[in-house]
């Protein structure tokens, strides 16, 4: 598929999807939303990529909000399908990926930008990042996860301020409320992210999906988290990772797995 809106690249089994819109400060809009859906869908079909990266292009933003001009004249119905098909399509689709996914947060992240940041399974961000989910001073609240995932990460409160007030963080304040995991130099952001995915790489992708799904099985309602844990934790003796790690561990060497 030829991609208009992102760029898609893979190095050493790092996949990279770099949202590619910088005039508009890479804002997400329904065609851009498609892309990353298949983008992600590709790099996960593919079992040499072990853990994928998404920024933005440029220095001044990952993501600085939705296109809002798609959907300024949508009636209740167009809205509330709009939610819909983009929470299905990406960002609860990002979240359940078996592969790990990781969003290097360059400049803005608001409104869509914040919430596809939080989809993703853990968030690095640079020092000039800005985050915050200014719905409410539109008129609007945030309609892809950001009202269920912020406070899941952040806390009931903070969560709370952050979409009533429309206010935006910076980057060590995000850290410091456990949104993001580090903070790095812009100029650093990438290499210090790719070092971290190759730490993973190395890892059983079996494995790795599967403690994905457990993880997230704790904030689902209907959902067991412990018994995924278990059933989970039960799939991976019938692996070849498994055999793999277990005997490399007892013959004290590397392992090389090969997610099967």
């Amino acid at each position: 598929m030829t991609f208009e809106n992102i760029l898609v690249a893979s190095e050493n089994g790092i996949g990279q999807i770099t949202i590619n819109r910088p005039s508009k400060l890479n804002a997400l809009n329904v065609a851009t939303i498609q892309e990353l859906h298949h983008a992600f869908e590709q790099l996960d079909e593919n079992t040499e990529i072990r853990a994928i990266i998404i920024s933005g292009e440029g220095e001044k933003a990952f993501v600085a909000g939705a296109d809002i001009s798609e959907f300024a004249h949508f009636s209740v119905e167009e809205g509330a399908q709009l939610s819909q098909q983009g929470q299905e399509l990406l960002f609860d689709f990002v979240e359940n990926l078996r592969t790990p996914v990781i969003a290097a947060v360059n400049g803005f992240a608001l409104g869509g930008g914040l919430e596809l940041a939080m989809s993703c399974h853990f968030r690095i961000a640079s020092d000039n990042a800005k985050m915050g989910l200014p719905e409410v001073s539109l008129g609007v609240i945030p309609g892809y996860g950001g009202t269920q995932r912020l406070p899941q990460l952040v806390g009931k409160g903070r969560a709370m301020e952050l979409i009533m007030t429309a206010g935006m963080i910076d980057a060590e304040t995000a850290k410091s409320y456990g949104l993001v995991n580090h903070v790095v130099p812009q100029a650093e952001l990438l290499e210090f992210t790719k070092g971290i995915a190759t730490k993973i790489s190395r890892n059983s992708p079996t494995a790795i999906s599967q403690a994905i799904k457990a993880v997230n099985a704790n904030f689902k309602d209907g959902l067991d988290g412990y018994k995924t844990e278990i059933k989970s934790f039960g799939k991976c003796f019938g692996t070849e990772d498994f055999k793999e790690g277990t005997t490399a561990f007892l013959e004290k060497r590397k392992p090389s797995f090969t997610g099967k």
